[in-house]
């Protein structure tokens, strides 16, 4: 299990990570805003307005999902279950929180969780 320490500096990553994640959510917000502004004067300037605003509203709801995992991981560290495997209940190893630091299980439950995700999705 992270000792205090580890912890301490592996909430720190997760706080700044927090920050730059929403600088960057208001400023895709803002882009797109941006983008509704422009004259669209015909078909071309249509297609890279749809493009442009996909691709921001993509990274703005990917950005917002991370988010949701590092508040989530930040209320773990708060009430003392932070590096414990949402699936097994075991310790998730030091090596594999400072690689992911939201990392809500250990590896072989991941690997199984994606696995139940693939079949869910192929179905």
């Amino acid at each position: 299990m992270a000792n205090k320490n580890q912890i301490d500096e592996l909430k720190t990553i997760l706080l700044q990570r927090k920050d730059s994640l929403s600088q960057n959510i208001h400023s895709s917000i803002d882009s797109i805003d941006q983008l509704k502004d422009q004259d669209i004067n015909d078909d071309l300037d249509y297609a890279d307005f749809v493009s442009d605003s996909f691709t921001e509203g993509m990274i703005a709801n990917h950005q917002l999902d991370e988010l949701k995992q590092i508040e989530e991981a930040l209320k773990k560290i708060k009430e003392g279950t932070y590096g414990i495997c949402d699936m097994c209940g075991i310790n998730i190893p030091i090596g594999r929180l400072k690689a992911k630091p939201f990392a809500r299980f250990c590896t072989e439950c991941r690997t199984v969780f994606e696995q139940e995700n693939s079949k869910r999705a192929k179905a």
